[in-house]
């Protein structure tokens, strides 16, 4: 991770972990679309939703903001899968020419849900893996046929 944790991300952080017994690893505040995002340690997602999603629900009316949850990973392909749950990603190439990493999703509708509603989903993972893998996200295009990851 290249950047500290602040004293607002840690008492969120701190609000997760009394609320939902479970570990974030980082929080991240986007002022832009008025939300937070946990990354969430590996295997402690399912303690971090909570039941039905009640966790989350607290967490958003405890903390004013809409809350949003990922699960870390060390290696870059399945965090990038994680971030844009529940679209498919088939495959993730490096542009040569600009070096951003561009996505390819299987199916039309998955290339709405991994943009977002106003771009929200692609901005949420070029904060995340520009934080932890220091690479950018370029374009996310539908693919063409092939297997999924």
């Amino acid at each position: 991770m290249q950047s500290t944790i602040g004293f607002k991300e840690r008492r969120y952080i701190e609000e997760l972990r009394i609320i939902t017994k479970s570990t974030a690893l980082d929080c991240v505040i986007d002022d832009a679309y008025d939300r937070v995002i946990y990354v969430i340690k590996k295997g402690d997602m399912g303690f971090a939703i909570g039941k039905n999603g009640d966790n989350i629900r607290k967490l958003q009316r405890i903390l004013g903001k809409r809350t949003e949850m990922v699960e870390e990973s060390s290696e870059i392909y399945e965090f990038i899968g994680n971030i844009l749950k529940p679209a498919k990603i088939c495959e993730i190439c490096c542009d040569e020419e600009s070096g951003r990493l561009n996505i390819y999703v299987g199916d039309r509708s998955d290339l709405g849900i991994a943009i977002g509603k106003g771009g929200c989903n692609v901005e949420k993972a070029r904060i995340l893996v520009q934080r932890y893998f220091g690479k950018e996200i370029g374009e996310i295009f539908l693919h063409e046929g092939g297997e999924k990851l």
